[in-house]
């Protein structure tokens, strides 16, 4: 299943480039980052068997495990890419937010998108070591 970020916003060479860069080459799932520009810019077509995530406030806070298990779920039931959709500063309207198949909150904190795009890559390197049975994960 291929994991894949559409985020709004060019991250550039910053220090949140450098950790979507560093998770990204930890993942053993294919993966994937499309930028598109803070308005317009034609977002990727979606393909049958693609499910939709939208990074937002309103979303579901989950634990690293119960992420793994619904991307485990995801992937076992035949879904082909899961997409994560990160906004420009004023996030999603209330019809792109039905759309999705899940929103999902990193808390009720606001985070600059640019850091919400490096925190992501983490928990999708986290979620698939979890799956894997990596020792690495530990709850405390």
């Amino acid at each position: 299943m291929l994991l894949h970020i559409v985020a709004r916003g060019r991250i550039g060479r910053s220090p949140e480039a450098e950790l979507v860069d560093r998770y990204a080459k930890r993942l053993s799932w294919p993966f994937k980052v499309t930028e598109l520009p803070d308005t317009g810019g034609k977002m990727p077509a979606v393909e049958p068997g693609t499910k939709i995530v939208m990074l937002d406030e309103t979303g579901e806070v989950m634990g690293s495990r119960d992420f793994a298990a619904r991307l485990e779920r995801w992937r076992d039931g035949a879904t082909r890419e899961t997409r994560f959709l990160i906004g420009a500063a004023d996030g999603f309207d209330d019809a792109q937010r039905k759309e999705a198949d899940l929103l999902l909150s990193f808390g009720r904190a606001t985070w600059p998108h640019m850091l919400a795009r490096a925190m992501l890559a983490e928990q999708l390197w986290r979620a698939t070591s979890i799956l894997a049975n990596h020792p690495y994960h530990r709850e405390g």
